[in-house]
């Protein structure tokens, strides 16, 4: 499985994955920029323009017209906004590729932005908000990252504010529209059964055309810390919900795969120690994980649980003891070996579909700049030793990077404080 790469004289990066006997086809279209290009007063416009990109373009005019034309190729589609970019595909039978093609293109290149529209889905947005802080499992990882990195684009939710969207106007779209849906910004990704002759065909007509404007430049993100940091919200709930975690390496760094398979020793599954250790061995917990997020210019590495709020101590005393046992003592063979295997597989279950192969290669072009395949990726994290993993975890496990984030009936600050230390 390997990516095929041309630019147009414009800009405009085309990737393509042939899947030669795959029954689908993916259209991905991206542009690299979201939620870390908003200025503070705009916060949430990169998200909200998702939306109302999605409502229709120049021959597309509504958001029946886009669903019904897709519906009547029985395709799946959406769209999604991170930090670093925002995204539309479609995929569908590839006998269907140029409807794919068309529709979100249009959505992409010609978005209308009705002003209608616009005023209808600010409601759309603003439940949404309120749906993400009326879910305190997520809303913990909102306020992790507020933590870390405070009032910055990194520290900021894509949603926005109720203040923020509420105050948007079709102005702000179009303007942002301009300023970053360029054609050096942009990447049209097709994965899966096509005709490759077709697909530079219809690319070059369609993108082609798009003026060649110089992209922003892209914002910084500022990282001091001198000492632990932590964020807590108290609301009434059943659960305390703790998110524990520390700064780690931005996506291009060389030691990602190590990060990976120390992520996968924690998490890899019910077998992972933090499971084995809150869930079966002390029943502390229904869910334990550990997310490694990693962007262009930061990353973070960072453990969520939802717990009995008695047993708060004893929880953030535990996963502390995981992570100092890790700059402590290496990880055996058998337990490494399971570690690497559980993230190779997991790996080639998550690009059995043709968007997922898509967004594979895509986000490594924007957030490294590369495009490995599945099997350098493997090769990567097979060659990772115990002794990577014990170097690294000494690296990041520190005060100057460590930091926490709890929602819940009244946390017990104090007890916190005290405890979040190496």
């Amino acid at each position: 499985m390997k990516s095929k790469n041309k630019t147009l004289e414009n800009g405009v990066r085309l990737v393509t994955i042939p899947m030669k006997d795959h029954p689908t086809v993916t259209v991905l279209v991206m542009t690299e920029a979201g939620s870390i290009n908003e200025a503070e007063d705009k916060h949430g416009i990169a998200h909200f323009l998702e939306h109302m990109a999605m409502k229709g373009g120049e021959k597309y005019k509504t958001p029946y017209d886009v669903s019904s034309t897709l519906d009547s190729v029985g395709a799946s589609s959406n769209a999604f906004t991170g930090q670093e970019y925002t995204g539309y595909y479609a995929k569908g039978n590839p006998k269907h590729f140029s409807t794919l093609f068309d529709v979100i293109s249009d959505i992409y290149l010609k978005a209308r932005v009705d002003e209608e529209e616009l005023s209808k889905e600010k409601g759309v947005i603003i439940e949404e908000i309120n749906m993400y802080k009326d879910t305190p499992r997520i809303y913990v990882q909102d306020l992790f990252y507020r933590a870390v990195y405070g009032d910055q684009p990194a520290g900021r939710h894509p949603l926005g504010t109720k203040e923020t969207v509420s105050a948007l106007t079709r102005e702000d779209f179009i303007s942002f529209l301009k300023k970053h849906y360029v054609a050096e910004n942009t990447i049209v990704v097709v994965a899966g059964k096509f005709d490759s002759k077709k697909v530079e065909k219809e690319v070059k007509e369609k993108y082609g055309k798009m003026p060649r404007i110089k992209r922003p430049g892209r914002p910084r993100v500022l990282e001091g810390q001198s000492e632990p940091k932590f964020l807590v919200e108290s609301r009434k709930t059943d659960q305390l919900h703790v998110n524990l975690g520390v700064r780690a390496l931005k996506a291009s760094d060389k030691k990602v795969p190590v990060l990976l398979v120390l992520n996968s020793v924690l998490s890899g599954g019910m077998s992972g120690r933090l499971f084995q250790k809150l869930r079966e061995e002390m029943g502390v917990c229904y869910y334990i994980k550990s997310i490694a997020d990693l962007n262009r210019r930061h990353g973070v590495l960072s453990i969520v649980t939802g717990i009995d709020p008695k047993r708060f101590g004893e929880v953030i005393d535990v996963i502390m003891g995981e992570l100092k046992l890790l700059r402590e003592e290496l990880v055996g063979e058998k337990e490494l070996k399971k570690a690497k295997e559980h993230l190779i597989g997991k790996m080639s279950l998550d690009l059995e579909s043709s968007d997922s192969v898509a967004e594979f290669f895509v986000e490594q072009e924007i957030l490294t700049g590369t495009q490995k395949t599945p099997q350098e990726v493997t090769k990567e994290i097979r060659a990772v030793t115990a002794k990577d993993i014990k170097k690294l975890a000494c690296g990041i496990f520190t005060n100057e990077r460590l930091a926490a984030s709890v929602v819940g009936s009244n946390p017990d600050t104090k007890t916190l404080k005290k405890k979040l230390s190496f």
